[in-house]
């Protein structure tokens, strides 16, 4: 019964350690924000998807890349197509309900909702990334 406790207060406790690391030090803890990839059938539903994730505040910034060619495996065939890209800034804390709400409105059977990390970058921005997402 500890050890279960123990290891579902680990990471609310890693978590709580690393604020007040930020706290103390005033730097940046590596992958406390995230940058999802989100891919959309045409710019339209770019937007849409775009403006639901601002609305809904999960994001601080959406940039819509421009049309690009795609390759990939669909039922067994190769298929060629066009696609919308979305590069979605966040918190990490808010990845799980950022691809939840997306597969919730998107049109794809099975939409490209990844992210990653991000590890370092300008203090000012990730501050502002911060101050424009919720927390949990």
């Amino acid at each position: 019964e500890v050890v279960t406790l123990s290891l579902l207060m680990y990471p609310v406790l890693r978590s709580l350690a690393l604020q007040l690391h930020a706290a103390v030090t005033g730097g940046y803890v590596s992958g406390t924000h995230s940058i999802a990839f989100i891919n959309c059938l045409n710019e339209q539903i770019a937007k849409d998807i775009a403006r639901a994730i601002m609305d809904k505040k999960l994001a601080a910034y959406v940039t819509i890349l421009p049309k690009s060619s795609a390759l990939y495996f669909w039922k067994g065939e190769l298929e060629e197509s066009t696609e919308i890209l979305l590069l979605v800034k966040t918190r990490t804390s808010k990845i799980g309900e950022l691809s939840n709400y997306v597969r919730s409105i998107h049109p794809f059977e099975i939409p490209e909702i990844i992210s990653l990390p991000i590890d370092q970058g300008n203090p000012l921005y990730l501050k502002w990334v911060e101050e424009n997402v919720p927390r949990d």
